[in-house]
């Protein structure tokens, strides 16, 4: 088996690399990723697979599926390739939608033979409007038995764990101008609530837990110093390990903007600036088929994810089994969304991380569809935890 993977790896190694890189070179914003999903799409059509564009009404999603005609699991590999601003793929999700294309494509050379279905699925803007909650709100995830993703780390191969749920909250607070020397007692001072915010916010530190995380910036704080503003905005994250605890969270600091509001007699507007993503579930029976079929193809050092970040496979995770671990592009630790990070994703260790990831996740793929007791086992985990 590995040998014919290798055989099969050859054949698409030398395109994947020009993919990548031109996706490097043309980094794109989240929703706005029209380049790169159009090379994505243009490529998966080259290679079998039948592409439907602007995926439930965005434009830059898309479904590309093979299907082997014969009766077994749908599997599907997603897709990201949006970058941040300024920094490009500061996260790698170049190389990233890569490996989930490449894992599609050498799949797809084995499916014939034992039968079922493949999806690559292109899920767009996971940085901040997370093309996955749109899809798990249209029932896109119904119809497909397991989804896997691999995501670029730094010096070694990660199992998938956790990640915390998060709600991106904007509060906007309207007070009145005045004259701030002349005649302040005019005015009500927005800024001031924006400050009581920062300050209930710290106090409310103290009867948080561990897992809970609150970080915010004044994103409006004023126009001029002479002037008592009339308009103050603060952009924040609440994040905790599970949805519900979260939840339970933000209506505490939600709480802490009105009473700054009551306190200050400023009014109050508030608003999600992003997607809401909830936590990952990590199916435990599938991840571990994938971390052994990493120590298959000769990995040795592969670590536990920590469970810091948000993303927006944690929708999926609620709807069908899922896995997101992680690949390493480098020999060292990386920062996330850093330029070194970017620099990293072209480079030879990138690609022998990307090569190891795709080889687990089709190797994974194919025992799924071989061995039914393996797949029931994975439904069943799913099954007990949902219901």
């Amino acid at each position: 088996m590995l040998e014919n993977l290798e055989k099969e790896f050859e054949k698409i190694f030398s395109e994947l690399k020009v993919l990548n890189e031109y996706l490097y070179k043309n980094p794109e914003i989240g929703r706005k990723e029209f380049k790169s999903s159009k090379a994505h799409i243009e490529f998966l059509e080259k290679k079998g697979f039948k592409v439907t564009k602007e995926y439930v009404n965005i434009k830059t999603a898309y479904r590309a599926e093979y299907n082997s005609g014969k009766e077994g699991p749908c599997i599907c590999f997603m897709a990201e390739y949006d970058a941040l601003p300024e920094i490009g793929h500061g996260c790698g999700h170049n190389i990233l939608g890569i490996t989930s294309i490449g894992a599609g494509i050498m799949l797809k050379e084995f499916i014939n033979n034992y039968g079922g279905k493949i999806v690559v699925l292109g899920t767009p803007a996971e940085e901040n409007f997370g093309a996955k909650v749109d899809m798990a709100k249209a029932n896109v995830f119904d119809d497909i038995d397991v989804a896997i993703i691999s995501h670029p780390t730094g010096r070694c191969h990660k199992k998938s764990s956790s990640s915390q749920a998060i709600e991106a909250l904007e509060f906007k607070f309207i007070g009145k101008t005045a004259h701030a020397a002349g005649d302040p007692y005019n005015g009500i001072n927005a800024l001031d609530a924006v400050i009581q915010l920062f300050n209930s916010v710290n106090a409310l530190r103290q009867q948080t837990k561990a897992t809970s995380k609150i970080h915010g910036i004044i994103s409006n704080g004023g126009e001029a110093a002479n002037i008592i503003p009339d308009l103050g905005v603060a952009n924040f994250y609440v994040r905790d390990k599970t949805t519900k605890e979260m939840y339970n969270l933000s209506e505490k600091v939600k709480n802490c903007a009105k009473g700054a509001a009551m306190a200050t007699g400023c009014s109050l507007e508030i608003n999600n600036y992003e997607y809401t993503f909830k936590h990952l579930i990590t199916n435990e029976v599938l991840s571990e088929a994938y971390t052994k079929n990493l120590e298959k193809i000769g990995v040795k050092e592969i670590e536990m994810s920590n469970s810091d970040g948000s993303t927006d496979a944690g929708d999926v995770s609620h709807i069908c089994p899922t896995i997101h671990s992680y690949f390493p592009i480098s020999s060292k630790d990386l920062i996330g969304h850093s330029v070194e990070f970017a620099r990293a994703s072209v480079t030879k260790e990138a690609y022998k991380g990307m090569k190891e990831a795709i080889f687990a996740m089709v190797l994974t793929g194919i025992e799924l569809i071989q061995d039914k007791k393996l797949l029931n086992a994975v439904e069943n985990e799913f099954n007990q935890i949902n219901n």
